[in-house]
């Protein structure tokens, strides 16, 4: 049966999709190796803070010990001061303008906001995944092509085998919980 949902894939491999600051900044020829470097180790961090704040609602049965609800109300509380960070710190150092993105480790393809890049263009797409993590995520890369309505699409310099796989496991959880709410019945 079909759910009405479609596998989110670029570059034939499944790929993150969302709505959110991002900025593509020019990098001078050839690339850094040290800045190049610098960016992994920030995106290794990055990516397990993100995949440590999206654990806490991975509970598949419910808890039946006698702390689980004040696990739960704790876990509520906790979230709720990262949120509030996360506006003193967007409030603090603003972002760029949010835009759709659909990326993972081989590329990305976003909607373009004004300067546009010019094609064949070397540079770091800058994805801030969540308010409350400071740093954006950063994938070195090059402008393979630029449509007409100012999609633009850029292929990235190998990110090391574990961001890769961070990347992928980012991907795959937003997939998952899309298909489990499509699944849920809807409430009238």
């Amino acid at each position: 049966m079909y759910e009405g949902l479609d596998t989110i894939v670029l570059y034939e491999e499944l790929a993150y999709e969302d709505v959110v600051p991002v900025a593509w900044r020019s990098l001078p020829e050839p690339f850094n190796p040290a800045v190049v470097g610098s960016y992994a180790d920030r995106n290794l961090r990055a990516l397990q803070a993100l995949a440590a704040l999206e654990e806490h609602g991975q509970v598949e049965k419910p808890d039946d010990s006698p702390h689980a609800a004040d696990i739960a109300r704790l876990d509520l509380k906790v979230n709720l001061l990262l949120d509030m960070v996360g506006q003193l710190l967007v409030a603090s150092h603003p972002r760029p303008r949010t835009t759709s993105i659909r990326f993972n480790a081989l590329g990305a393809v976003w909607e373009g906001n004004p300067p546009i890049p010019v094609l064949g263009n070397q540079g770091v797409l800058e994805v801030y995944l969540r308010d409350c993590i400071a740093e954006p995520l950063r994938l070195v890369g090059r402008i393979a092509s630029i449509s007409p309505e100012g999609r633009i699409k850029a292929r990235f310099i190998p990110p090391g085998e574990h961001i890769a796989d961070l990347l992928e496991k980012l991907a795959f959880r937003k997939h998952r919980r899309q298909v489990a709410g499509a699944k849920q019945p809807k409430k009238l």
